[in-house]
């Protein structure tokens, strides 16, 4: 490799992150400008291509989000995150939405600890046109309804329920007094997934796990095939931490010199 083309990936990577840093802080109108500023250089990076569509539903521009998705196909046409993102596209019809909510994504957030945070499935989910506007790293409310742990998005619609065998204890420890936050992971046509963390123990709870560990309780960490150990080894992760990516978020080692792109994202 030449020198130029050295500078040439260097560049390329640098921008990639640059994109990827403003998505993280739900900066898209940036994202968008850094997006095709790669895409005119290299019209061949399609994981560009796939932020820009990203940018552009975050946006509530729909029609363009179907072109930046349909130039990946075109490159790649078994691109799965293109692939999803076109389908919920679909869903949503062909007039663009002007209501768009811009929340940052927090990476702690998606940083399982154990006890603490755990990814669950929900069932009985709202028609896929309510949920098509979810994409991973949307913050989600967790509203106790009777003995049901419902899901709501941030205007109040309905997405699911969690699972009844996690629902039970979190309903719990809610009305004792502690609090949680909720992300998703996942959401495709029929299914969703979550991350609930715990943000905040009431004294009355001091000793009660969130999400007891495997051999503690049925819960089993999530260990998805989009999963970073933060300490990489061998043997049994003993940190109690891992990093989920969801297929749309997109997670940079702290001290990587590369892009790791769609550590991988959603959708996505």
């Amino acid at each position: 490799m030449t020198r130029d083309d050295e500078r040439v990936l260097r560049l390329r990577q640098q921008r990639s992150k640059e994109a990827i840093d403003l998505a993280m802080q739900a900066r898209w109108q940036e994202a968008v400008d850094v997006n095709k500023e790669i895409i005119e250089s290299f019209p061949e990076d399609v994981d560009a291509c796939n932020r820009l569509g990203r940018a552009y539903m975050e946006l509530g521009q729909y029609a363009l989000a179907r072109e930046a998705y349909s130039c990946t196909v075109q490159q790649d046409p078994y691109n799965a995150i293109a692939a999803r993102n076109l389908r919920r596209l679909s869903d949503l019809g062909e007039s663009d939405n002007d209501e768009v909510e811009t929340d940052t994504v927090d990476p702690h957030h998606f940083i399982e600890e154990i006890g603490k945070a755990g990814v669950v499935t929900l069932y009985e989910l709202a028609p896929k046109e309510n949920r098509a506007r979810m994409v991973a790293g949307d913050k989600v409310n967790l509203t106790v309804e009777g003995s049901v742990l419902l899901v709501e998005n941030r205007r109040g619609v309905y997405m699911g329920k969690v699972e009844l065998k996690y629902a039970q204890r979190l309903i719990r420890l809610m009305l004792g007094g502690n609090q949680y936050t909720a992300s998703v992971v996942k959401s495709a046509m029929d299914m969703m997934t979550i991350i609930i963390r715990e943000t905040y123990q009431d004294t009355s709870q001091v000793g009660k796990l969130s999400f007891p560990p495997r051999g503690m309780d049925e819960f089993r960490p999530y260990v998805g095939d989009k999963l970073l150990k933060v300490e990489e080894d061998e043997g049994e992760d003993e940190s109690g931490y891992t990093i989920i990516g969801g297929d749309e978020i997109e997670v940079l080692p702290e001290e990587s010199e590369g892009v790791d792109d769609d550590a991988n994202s959603d959708d996505e």
